[in-house]
This record gives structure tokens, C-alpha cells and sequence, in this order.
């Protein structure tokens, strides 16, 4: 038996490279006799930047930005000499993590270090750019990262609007005459892990903006916001970036970089399998462990542990997903693409306690796994 394990990271304890380690743990200490292969997996969010740079052989490159609210910090990118390609990820200079809980304020948290950060790439002469949306602190459209790259946003009296994006409710015309000439010779690919829209109750502020601090009238504020600059791009651009799927990904920033930089707006989990030789993988397995901290409904609109199982279906390969949640009663929807379905937790606890466990219970549940794989192989053996 060989073993493919392919776990995204378990959000807010274990990274994806942590999860694939406890989970071989796990196999190792049981009964079952096999081989494996590691290869965790991203699908856009807080650290598949880092997954990509690991596994295509890049190098990180430190730089000082913005954070969201405008502090100086030390980060880095991701920098691939023989591609010429950077790979940012959006958390490092726009993250929820760069921020203390108290600090939260999406009203006036800027995306503008991201676009430092591109910037930076482009210093470098990156011909094309990878830019992992997943883990921001922000819901101001793309903007912030916009004026680090010389587009301005103006009032009825052309007066600049800095305070974003709160003050975009008073936007009127959007100023690209001094949008840094080199984004026009650079590809920018944007990995997007939600499908959602820009606007609406499905969209960036709605359904986002409470998980990085917003209150009811906060959100209200966001979605007015967002709201002007989409019929501003109407009706000067005859764009509208309530149209676009995954818009609403990072509090609208896929719709601001699609919008205004032309970047493509990819499903993150396939491009990174793309990327990273998944379908080579598969070739030489015989089974797929998967997994991530909770998986639910919107897994199977497109998260890394569906994209992997689906690629791995598509190979008429079995596949065992591993989480710290799952439903409680999964259905088929589930089981068409997952033919085992685990949580991983052993009794009743507060989350913190639990997120402190995982890696223990991600083991724990990867022996038992090993040993219910090595009573198959005994039964197998025993029938011929």
C-alpha cells in the first residue's frame, strides 16, 4: 500500500506541513505495512504561499511594509529565480495574525502593504506573480493595495481618499493614470479558497467581515462601501464586480485585482495541485489522506480536502479525510468523493483545549486508521 497524504493546514494550531507529519506519525505507530508520500496541500489560504515556495524549490525574501493599520513590519515573499515568479501571500502584510484581537477594525484595516509587497516583486522583475488571498485582516475591496501601486480614489471635489475603506461611501472617480506601468507586462494570478460574491448576503462583508472583528453596524458600513465603488467601476470602467465568482474572496480584494491590475481569479486548490505535480502523485498511489480543521458544506464548494479528493476520484482512488469537525451526519454529497469521513477528537472539551490537542489526536486517529487498513490486508491475504 501506498499512501498519499495530502492534509491542508488544521486553521488556528497545525500547518499543513504539521498535519502531514502527525498524521504519518500516526500510520507509523500502527500495524500497517506501506509506503507514502507527503505532499500537503493549499488551496489559497493562510500559508499556501509557503507550500508553494517549499515545493517548487523557491527561496523567501524579506521586506519591510504596512501592516494593516499601518505600521511598519518585517515579512517576506516568496521568490522563484528560475520562473522569475513571486509568490505572495496576503496574510504576511495584511493578516488577521498581524493584528492583536483588540486591534480588529475592517473599517479602517488596509490591504495597502499587500500591494508593497507586490511592488517589491515587481522590483525584483517578476514576469509573473502568485498572490495567495486566504488569512487578511481586510474587506476594502483591493483598495489599499491599489494606492501602493499609484491608483488614487477621489471625492466629488477630487480630493484623495485615504481613510479606506470606510471612506469609500464618499468615492466618486477612480484615478489609474499613475498605476505602475510594469503591472501591464506582469501575470498576476490571484488563488482564490471562496467562491463568494463581492456584494449581497453571501458577500465579502456579510458574510467575512464578523470574522475579522465587524459588528452589525460595522458590516452595514462595509457593504455601503463596497457598494459605491461597484457602481463606480460601472459606470467609469462598465465594469461590475458583483458579477465576478470569487470576488468577495480577502473582503473584496479578488475583485479590486481583477478589476483593476487584469489579474486572473483562479480556483485555489486546483492551481496549486497543478502546480505542485498532484496528478504525478497519484500515479504510484493506492490510497489518499486528506484533511483540515473542520469539514462542512463549504468544503465541497471547492476547499483543498475536495479538490483533492476529487482529483483522486477522478483516478478511482479511495480517500479518508481527517478533521477536528465534521458533520454530524454527512450525507451523500459527502461520501461521493470521501469514502471515510473521521473526527479526530476522543471526548468532550472546550476549543481551546481541542486546538491545543490536535496534532495528538491527529495521530491518535491516523494509528487507528493504519490498524483498521492492517486487518483489510489481513483478511485480503488470508482470502487467497
Amino acid at each position: 500500500m501506498h499512501i498519499l497524504i495530502s492534509p491542508n493546514a488544521f486553521k488556528n494550531c497545525l500547518d499543513a506541513n504539521t498535519a502531514a507529519m502527525a498524521t504519518l506519525q500516526g500510520l507509523q505507530e500502527s500495524k500497517l505495512s506501506f509506503t507514502y508520500q507527503l505532499l500537503p496541500v493549499g488551496d489559497g489560504g493562510d500559508g499556501t504561499g509557503a507550500l508553494i515556495v517549499q515545493q517548487c524549490g523557491g527561496s523567501m525574501v524579506t521586506a519591510m511594509v504596512k501592516d494593516p493599520l499601518m505600521r511598519d513590519i518585517q515579512t517576506s515573499f516568496g521568490w522563484m529565480e528560475d520562473r522569475q515568479t513571486a509568490v505572495i501571500e496576503m496574510a504576511a502584510a495584511s493578516g488577521l495574525h498581524c493584528l492583536a484581537a483588540n486591534e480588529l477594525d475592517p473599517l479602517h484595516a488596509s490591504s495597502f502593504g499587500t500591494g508593497e509587497l507586490i511592488r517589491k516583486a515587481l522590483d525584483k522583475g517578476a514576469g509573473h506573480i502568485i498572490l495567495c488571498l486566504g488569512g487578511s485582516a481586510t474587506v476594502d475591496g483591493g483598495t489599499g493595495m491599489l494606492r501602493a501601486l499609484g491608483v488614487r480614489f477621489l471625492d466629488m471635489d477630487g480630493l484623495e481618499l485615504t481613510d479606506l475603506p470606510i471612506h469609500l461611501k464618499d468615492l466618486a472617480v477612480v484615478d489609474t493614470s499613475g498605476l505602475d506601468p510594469r503591472i501591464a507586462a506582469c501575470k498576476i494570478s490571484v488563488l482564490c479558497d471562496v467562491k463568494n460574491p463581492l456584494l449581497g448576503d453571501t458577500g465579502a462583508a456579510a458574510v467575512f467581515a464578523p470574522q475579522k472583528g465587524a459588528t452589525k453596524e460595522a458590516v452595514t458600513l462595509l457593504e455601503t462601501a463596497l457598494t459605491v465603488l461597484n457602481k463606480v467601476c460601472i459606470h467609469q470602467l462598465g465594469k461590475d464586480l458583483n458579477s465576478l465568482q470569487y470576488g468577495g474572496t480577502a473582503g473584496g480584494a479578488a475583485a479590486g485585482l481583477h478589476t483593476f491590475l487584469g489579474a486572473q481569479l483562479l480556483n485555489g486548490i486546483d492551481y496549486y495541485l497543478e502546480l505542485t505535480g498532484f496528478e504525478k502523485a497519484l500515479q504510484h498511489c493506492t490510497l489518499v489522506i486528506t484533511g483540515e480543521g473542520g469539514i462542512d458544506t463549504q468544503t465541497l464548494q471547492g476547499k483543498a480536502p475536495f479538490g483533492v479528493a476529487s482529483h483522486a476520484k477522478k483516478n478511482g482512488i479511495k480517500v479518508i479525510a481527517l478533521a477536528g469537525k465534521i458533520p454530524l451526519e454527512p450525507g451523500s454529497d459527502f461520501y461521493e468523493y470521501f469514502d471515510v469521513l473521521l473526527a479526530i477528537g476522543n471526548e468532550p472539551k472546550d476549543l481551546p483545549a481541542a486546538l491545543n490537542d490536535t496534532a495528538l489526536n491527529l495521530k491518535r486517529t491516523a494509528t487507528a486508521v493504519g490498524n483498521l487498513l492492517h486487518l483489510q490486508q489481513q483478511q485480503t491475504d488470508s482470502i487467497h
